[in-house]
């Protein structure tokens, strides 16, 4: 048998809020802020979002791990946080991101029109998130009833090792049946699920203005002057750059495009 570069892509594999859903990505961020609030430590949005990407347990690990929070747990609790201070959150996050999903659910602006020309081509849609499964029953079902609904779903706690390791990525390929994971292209809005693509040797997209790293609504985004988006693009771009994306787009609606660019290269033989 003689190895030949897949000529098409077979899927996509999606992450969900911030690039599917939840446009800014603001269910988990206001989250960890009430959670910690409930312990006494206050922390800012833009502290929440930093490690956003990685499973949940981990993100408040490394939001315990920053000095500056670390210091203000430490007044608070008159320790540093450990492990079970940081289990201890996590079981406070979880009633209080699955009583409040609802409210950060509804599908980014032309998700259902760009995920449909994907379908017309033959391609398969995966998808995969920081969430642990229970989380994402709720996801699931809301977006289910906004027309939206992926050929399968991989949750953080569903594989040994959440991103930016490949396991959920990969778990995806496997039930999806895909013949070449150069055959699958993986879009994300942060930094950890670009080199979940990138180690699972996927092409990769990153999402620059409907996710994390913006942080802003769609109304916000929309109506923001066209010189202030361009700087923040150009330093989310920087942002996003040690990751070595394939691709740059503001939303999954310019998604179509860069499907019909890849497509093009593999034609030609390239592979990610």
């Amino acid at each position: 048998m003689k190895y030949r570069t897949p000529e098409r892509l077979e899927a996509a594999i999606l992450d969900w809020a911030g690039t599917v859903v939840d446009f800014g990505s603001f269910a988990p961020t206001q989250i960890f802020v009430e959670a910690f609030d409930e312990v006494k430590v206050a922390i800012s949005l833009a502290e929440a979002r930093g490690p956003m990407g990685v499973g949940k347990w981990d993100h408040i690990r490394a939001l315990c791990d920053d000095p500056a929070i670390a210091a203000r747990f430490e007044q608070a609790a008159g320790h540093i946080p450990t492990d079970d201070d940081v289990t201890a959150l996590y079981e406070r996050f979880m009633p209080l991101q699955i009583a409040k999903i609802g409210e950060h659910s509804a599908l980014i602006p032309g998700a259902l029109e760009a995920i449909a020309a994907l379908r017309q081509q033959g391609m398969k849609i995966g998808s995969c998130s920081g969430y642990p499964a229970v989380v994402m029953e709720q996801v699931v079902t809301r977006a289910q009833e906004q027309g939206f609904e992926a050929d399968h779903v991989v949750a953080s706690d569903e594989v040994p090792n959440g991103r930016p390791h490949p396991a959920q990525a990969l778990a995806n390929v496997i039930a999806l049946g895909i013949t070449d994971v150069a055959a699958c292209v993986k879009v994300d809005d942060t930094v950890p699920g670009i080199l979940e693509g990138r180690r699972a040797g996927m092409w990769t997209v990153g999402l620059t203005c409907s996710g994390n790293a913006l942080g802003f609504s769609y109304a916000e985004f929309r109506d923001m002057p066209a010189a202030l988006l361009a700087e923040k693009r150009s330093s989310i771009e920087s942002q996003f750059a040690p990751a070595q994306p394939h691709f740059l787009i503001d939303t999954i609606a310019d998604l179509p495009s860069v499907i019909d660019e890849i497509n093009a290269r593999l034609s030609r033989g390239e592979r990610p």
